[in-house]
């Protein structure tokens, strides 16, 4: 479920608090006046888009009052005083209905009607909330929501699962603190792009929130770290070890993650398998030794422009040998074939690997992968200039599974190590040759042996 808002209006959120006095229910945000709420109009489309409301977003919730009126409700024509034909609808076909309305459609559904009203607030809708956009009121709308939420379980929302608001850039650590206060069962939490959160109020979320398992703060460059509170780590040390339950984390674009953040994160967080730190470009080798040592369990990783892991970080990131499954070192600059045999030779499961901008890498690396990783799916070797046919053709000969090949940018390679490819992968559906001096008789070539491929190229002559 989400919330869109549109653009703010010049009005004052005194004046509109107003107007939805006598609503019976939240109005996060107030619809245009041209377009009166009934349920023909919310449940046919007709209805104004999220994303077209020029009212300003605010964030109130009403108890439904003994007679029910709307502000904006236009006389009934004499034919309609039998209703409309969508109130013979049972409630558990208006529930089916709900669950697939974002949070600002759902909380506008209940200003229609009583009965509207209390099937909004069913607590099976209410497993996730979802707010995005500039403009929203993050922190107040998180805070009316989660207060009426709470309503049969003091101080409690025991329902809520999931809160998902990437892009509201007026999400602020009061926000989260809220979250953090009245759902002690959330299980998932997305904040990518919110860059006024900071640390403490992360730390909050995870120390009161014992089931947190997906945790998405990319582009939040105030997060340096995750961890327990103080208070928390005092509390829990002797039972838990401090421990996190999170499973996946996004640090994408955290620019201050340095080192000593994330073995704090690796030694509060053991439990974790996805762990994408893309653009952390403060981290080192020293890093990853640490992460390798606490998480064992990892599954996937990126490091991608990462660009002071080297050889030394594919190192220990082989160290996790089997668990191995998806791994990213785009753009890290200084991995050669040596890093590549370490984690060829030890991740023997390994069904991912993006080395795309890896210039040191050759032949000799394509072999070790071949050899070792003969259920590979996909990979990208995209602008790695020392790449040849001789190894694509070891790659073709092992890995048959292969799904996903690009080779963008790749100055050595021919249509002879294409042919190769397209003879031995039959299963191959993305192939990427942009940029490549490969003749148009070979991509005839693989899109005759593979017949669900895509291939993208830049070549004019072939369609």
């Amino acid at each position: 479920m989400g919330a869109n808002n549109g653009k703010q209006s010049g009005s004052e959120d005194s004046d509109l608090s107003m107007r939805t006095l006598s609503t019976p229910s939240p109005a996060l945000i107030l619809p245009p006046r041209s377009s009166p709420l009934s349920p023909n109009n919310l449940l046919n489309g007709s209805s104004t888009s999220s994303s077209s409301f020029t009212a300003e977003t605010i964030a109130m919730v009403h108890a439904p009052p003994a007679g029910f009126t709307h502000p904006h409700r236009l006389p009934r024509h004499p034919r309609d005083q039998q209703g409309a034909p969508i109130d013979i609808l049972p409630d558990h076909n208006f529930l089916q209905i709900f669950t697939h309305l974002p949070t600002n459609q759902l909380c506008r559904c209940a200003r229609v009607c009583r009965r509207w009203y209390n099937l909004v607030w069913d607590p099976r809708l209410w497993r996730t909330i979802r707010l995005t956009g500039d403009v929203l009121h993050v922190d107040r709308a998180l805070r009316v929501l989660t207060r009426r939420l709470c309503q049969d379980t003091p101080n409690v929302c025991l329902t809520l699962e999931t809160v998902v608001t990437n892009g509201c850039r007026r999400l602020t650590d009061r926000g989260l603190y809220t979250v953090a206060q009245c759902c002690p069962e959330l299980r998932r939490l997305e904040l990518a792009g919110c860059y006024n959160v900071s640390n403490e109020a992360v730390f909050e979320v995870v120390s009161r929130c014992p089931n947190l398992e997906y945790l998405d703060v990319s582009g939040c460059s105030k997060v340096t770290c995750i961890s327990l509170t103080r208070e928390a780590s005092l509390k829990l040390a002797p039972m838990h070890g401090q421990q996190i339950s999170i499973r996946y984390l996004d640090m994408t674009d955290c620019f201050a993650l340095e080192d000593e953040g994330l073995h704090t994160i690796a030694a509060h967080c053991p439990m974790l398998m996805h762990l994408y730190l893309r653009r952390c470009v403060r981290l080192t080798d020293e890093g990853l030794r640490c992460l390798v040592l606490y998480c064992p369990a990892i599954r996937e990783l990126s490091v991608s422009d990462c660009r002071f892991i080297s050889d030394f970080g594919l190192r220990e990131i082989a160290k996790l040998e089997g668990c191995l499954r998806y791994l990213s070192i785009a753009h890290c600059g200084r991995v050669t074939d040596v890093g590549v045999r370490y984690v060829a030779k030890y991740c023997s499961r390994l069904r991912y690997l993006n080395a795309r901008g890896c210039e040191g890498l050759t032949d000799h690396g394509l072999e070790h992968l071949a050899k070792c990783c003969p259920k590979l799916k996909s990979l990208d070797i995209g602008k790695c200039p020392l790449v040849s046919d001789a190894g694509l053709e070891l790659l073709a000969l092992n890995c048959f599974n292969l799904k996903r090949l690009s080779l963008k940018s790749c100055e050595s390679i021919s249509g002879r190590g294409l042919q190769v490819v397209a003879a031995n992968c039959f299963d191959l559906q993305l192939l990427n040759v942009q940029d490549c001096e490969v003749s148009l008789e070979s991509l005839h070539f693989v899109k005759r042996h593979c017949k669900r491929c895509v291939i993208e190229h830049t070549n004019p002559a072939f369609f």
